[in-house]
């Protein structure tokens, strides 16, 4: 919450930026923390909306210049070499190749509203040579409508999300807890 409350829209880009690249803060965390401000009054919901939106947009694309840039087969090998850091996997490339070879352009559009693929897609999109112009229109449309529902859900419920914040704080504690004791687990795994 503190760099949303001392950063405003820019700390929101920023977060947006980072959750992106590297999805260890997510989304679902920062967009209803700034719709909650925005109820508030002290940020205005479109323009929160917006910064989440051009945060998303910017962050997708230093993986869409490494799929466009390392081509495919060596972003496969840093994946086996180093993937377990970055909790990516060769099958986590191919399952967002599939993807974008399943529904085109539109995956794009439709994988920026759907949580653990969100960033992934838009390596394909680079490795398949996508033009910048469509990325960025289908990466738009996307992030703008997943940040536009979790900042009206922080917004709407307004003064309850201090009283939900009470219940939240114990559960985000076990969840990083857990999401930590997953990452180690998958570490340890692509270890041997």
């Amino acid at each position: 919450m503190g760099i949303v409350s001392s950063a405003g829209y820019s700390g929101i880009l920023l977060l947006m930026f980072i959750e992106n690249v590297f999805p260890p803060i997510p989304s679902e965390v920062i967009m209803p923390l700034a719709g909650y401000m925005a109820s508030r009054g002290e940020l205005s919901l479109a323009g929160i909306i917006l910064a989440g939106t051009i945060g998303s947009v910017l962050g997708a694309l230093p993986l869409y210049y490494a799929g466009r840039k390392i081509g495919e087969e060596r972003l496969k090998e840093f994946a086996d070499r180093h993937g377990r850091w970055l909790t990516l996997s060769r099958a986590d490339i191919d399952g967002a190749k599939r993807w974008l070879d399943r529904y085109g352009n539109a995956a794009i559009l439709f994988c920026r509203l759907i949580p653990g693929v969100r960033s992934l897609i838009s390596i394909p999109a680079g490795i398949a040579g996508m033009r910048m112009a469509p990325f960025i229109a289908y990466t738009a449309v996307g992030s703008s409508m997943w940040t536009a529902l979790l900042a009206c859900l922080g917004y709407f419920l307004g003064s309850n999300f201090g009283k939900i914040d009470d219940y939240l704080d114990p559960i985000t504690w076990v969840i990083f807890g857990i999401v930590a004791v997953i990452y180690i687990v998958r570490v340890i795994r692509r270890r041997g």
